[in-house]
């Protein structure tokens, strides 16, 4: 299980040269382990075969435009279902505190709540206890993986893997309302003055999986309470 999770992983992490010389080994890892069902595993055989093929440089374009310049696809977590509440900040400090009880180290310039990152997480729990941790944001991975797919990309496929460990459901759940990928205007309105801020952690014996766990699906919990629902309508091509 942990190198299907390293594998998802770093195929929606920022691409690089080294990236692309790993898409053989990344390919296999999901093929030994499987856990990616077989319909997404040719997908992502697909998307492997166009990764090592792109220009570098025009993957990582497409890379910015899609996860740092739309919000509605960000990668991060907590931006789903806290926005810039106190509420992510706490959430946040309670998850660093779990990586550095399991002993995962951060680069000073990463957010804990960073899909790579979690996943990266997930690879060094039990495969019982990873599984029912991905189950959590499952409406969140829906979400995603509509969007990305309405945008008609590859990446949409790794997202869709996800999904399908997660047993997410159709219906998906975000807090961040649907925009128009092209207007950058309103992307830029909306991340205008958007600060992070951390709350004073609690004490370490009260930080776990649970409480992590708990705060996800309550929080999800008032994003569909606060918006209509969306009912996922998208399919894997």
């Amino acid at each position: 299980m942990a190198r299907t999770y390293r594998a998802l992983a770093a195929l929606l992490s920022y691409p690089t040269e080294a990236l692309q010389a790993a898409t053989v080994e990344i390919a296999a890892a999901l093929a030994e382990e499987g856990i990616v069902p077989e319909p997404r595993l040719v997908e992502i055989r697909t998307f492997l075969g166009e990764l090592a093929d792109a220009d570098i440089y025009d993957l990582q374009e497409r890379y910015f435009a899609l996860f740092d310049r739309s919000r509605t696809l960000s990668l991060h977590l907590f931006e789903h279902i806290h926005g810039e509440s106190r509420d992510r900040g706490q959430a946040m400090a309670d998850l660093i505190t779990l990586y550095q009880e399991h002993g995962l180290e951060m680069r000073a310039d990463e957010l804990p709540d960073f899909l790579p990152l979690f996943l990266e997480f997930l690879s060094l729990l039990p495969d019982a206890e990873a599984r029912a941790m991905l189950t959590e944001p499952a409406g969140i991975l829906r979400a995603l993986t509509d969007r990305l797919a309405a945008r008609n990309t590859g990446y949409m496929t790794v997202m869709a893997a996800l999904a399908d460990i997660a047993a997410a459901p159709m219906l998906a759940t975000s807090d961040i309302p649907g925009e128009d990928p092209d207007d950058l205007e309103a992307m830029d309105a909306a991340w205008e003055d958007a600060v992070v801020t951390f709350g004073p952690g609690e004490a370490v014996d009260a930080c776990g999986t649970d409480r992590i766990r708990t705060q996800i699906r309550a929080a999800a919990r008032d994003a569909r309470k606060a918006q209509p629902q969306r009912t996922a309508t998208a399919t894997a091509t």
